[in-house]
């Protein structure tokens, strides 16, 4: 099953997760059944207001009129700021069944130099936030920041406390997990929203696709952030409300490191945390990135699945291999997630 810890311990007394965590080798470490993913329990009471609040405006958001939501897209960075509907590719095709914002939580404007900013514009530019007076979104960038920097501050805790573990691996002893993500500049947070699907969206029971609603696919980062999904249905005076998982097979699904397909549940008062191509690389494969996609599990009307993801990451200019920097990697692989 998935490991688990408490974030009193990983406050308190980090080095002592070091078992749990890696030496173990069930949750990031090589071992077959590692699925490569933490869940951090016990987090602090704001988490609860904070995910509640993003994921409810994550969905008016999507429900704002077309010409607004496309005030705030960035076609200059290959619409990884601001925006995203319908750009990336997945399995194919446009991906229209889901749709994103994307921000720095931790530093609107990075401190790099223009040609720098320029050369890797999908993670220096400057964010873009709708209008705070923004009808129906008011609190929209409060609240991304809120949420973003909380797991942002979870994460650089747990990466402290899986330093002795990682850095036995790390092919280049000059610098520190910690390091890498506490210092960077690269810092990008994904708020989504999963439109309902249609009977024409996905097939019905066996013949789905286990990667329906989202592709099988690495991340880029070195750790990623995610929260719990939140399921809203659109009721009859057009407000939205919780409601449980439409269906036992709708969600996040894992390949264990031995290759096995596991289906992971986040509870709703709990983040998780997985591994990224870029932990893969700098660890010299000894340490693999988590392949992750998520699942349909059927149709259902006007139910929509609201989640959050924060990619912690390099800056651009690290060696993440003998032969390649972080951005160098990261341009080849957008390119093959956007449309030429």
């Amino acid at each position: 099953g998935v490991v688990s810890i408490s974030y009193r311990t990983l406050v308190s007394s980090p080095l002592s997760l070091r078992t749990s965590i890696g030496e173990s080798e069930q949750a990031f470490g090589s071992h077959p059944q590692a699925l490569g993913i933490v869940l951090v329990k016990d987090l602090p009471s704001v988490y609860k207001s904070y995910r509640e609040t993003l994921l409810n405006l994550g969905y008016k958001y999507a429900h704002l009129p077309e010409d607004v939501k496309e005030r705030y897209t960035d076609p200059g960075s290959s619409y990884s700021f601001g925006w995203s509907h319908g750009k990336e590719i997945m399995n194919g095709k446009p991906d229209t069944l889901k749709a994103s914002y994307y921000a720095n939580p931790v530093v609107d404007t990075p401190d790099v130099s223009s040609a720098l900013r320029e050369q890797h514009r999908e993670y220096y530019r400057e964010n873009i936030w709708p209008d705070a007076k923004e009808k129906g979104i008011e609190g929209f960038e409060s609240a991304f920041k809120d949420l973003g920097r909380f797991v942002f501050q979870v994460g650089c805790e747990l990466a402290a406390a899986c330093e002795p573990f990682v850095s036995k691996h790390f092919g280049d002893t000059s610098f520190s997990l910690v390091d890498l993500i506490a210092r960077s500049q690269t810092t990008k947070a994904r708020l989504l929203h999963y439109f309902p699907p249609s009977l024409g969206d996905v097939k019905d029971g066996d013949d789905e696709p286990i990667d329906s609603w989202c592709g099988f696919h690495l991340d880029n980062s070195l750790l990623t952030g995610l929260c719990a999904a939140m399921f809203l249905r659109e009721e009859d005076d057009g407000q939205p409300s919780v409601v449980p998982s439409p269906s036992p097979e709708s969600g996040l699904y894992i390949r264990t490191r031995g290759g096995e397909l596991t289906k992971v549940s986040i509870p709703d008062d709990c983040l998780a945390f997985q591994t990224g191509e870029a932990l893969q690389l700098v660890t010299g494969g000894r340490l693999r990135a988590t392949p992750h996609c998520v699942r349909v599990g059927g149709s259902f009307e006007r139910i929509s699945r609201e989640t959050f993801a924060l990619f912690m990451q390099p800056d651009t200019h690290q060696k993440v291999s003998a032969t390649e920097t972080f951005g160098q990697v990261h341009q080849k692989n957008i390119r093959e997630a956007l449309r030429e």
